[in-house]
């Protein structure tokens, strides 16, 4: 398994492919703090076998929220791992852990998750954990990207999938999509073209990485042929 270093995914360590073409659908655990879209998107994807992946559970920091909902109504099973139910946020990210380690994921997905994990949770996932953002990373990381992006009065905007690590969005990219800023836009119209594009990215890169299979080298993340 790939290993997680320090903040920016530096200490990745080279490994073999993380998934070869099987018959068996690859099994994917999803973390999600609203609405579930991007969820949506994913259970959409799986209902057809040829996207070779199964969303096996889906896992939230907090309760009655839609997302736990669309996995409910798929029939997939639900956890809730809230931050106040626990000592510190260590106690939390431990706890964390063991919840999804006992679905054995091949691959877990934040979507919309709004949580920073831990030392303990990147131990596990380090390598098999993927994030988006939205915005075209390394430029405007955090909680506001197309605001920020927005802001510098950029032309081309978009979002990033990566390999999450210790930093805030700061791990090795797996793919991007670019989003032309429109004259009129504000931060609401642009982030909406994002999400749409975002969702499709990360539909379409999780597929390729469980099917075909994935390395990390050093920064570069390579999504082997299938």
């Amino acid at each position: 398994m790939p290993t997680p270093g320090p903040a920016g995914g530096a200490g990745y360590r080279a490994g073999p492919p993380v998934r070869q073409t099987s018959s068996v659908p690859a099994r994917v655990l999803v973390l999600v703090s609203g609405a579930g879209s991007t969820l949506q998107a994913l259970l959409d994807a799986a209902a057809d076998p040829a996207y070779g992946v199964e969303v096996v559970g889906v896992g939230a920091d907090r309760d009655g929220i839609e997302g736990l909902r669309r996995a409910e109504r798929a029939g997939v099973p639900t956890f809730v791992c809230a931050l106040r139910q626990h000592q510190d946020r260590g106690a939390w990210d431990a706890a964390l852990t063991e919840r999804c380690a006992v679905v054995a994921p091949d691959l877990v997905v934040s979507a919309g998750f709004m949580k920073l994990v831990g030392p303990a949770f990147l131990a596990r996932f380090g390598g098999h954990f993927v994030n988006s953002h939205p915005a075209l990373l390394p430029s405007f990381p955090g909680m506001h990207g197309p605001r920020d992006a927005l802001a510098y009065g950029v032309k081309v905007s978009g979002c990033t999938l990566f390999l999450a690590d210790g930093g805030v969005d700061t791990g090795p990219v797996v793919a991007q999509r670019a989003v032309p800023v429109e004259d009129d836009d504000d931060e609401s119209a642009l982030h909406e073209r994002i999400k749409v594009a975002e969702r499709e990215m990360l539909v379409d890169a999780v597929g390729r990485m469980l099917r075909a299979g994935y390395r990390v080298t050093g920064r570069k993340v390579t999504i082997l042929r299938e």
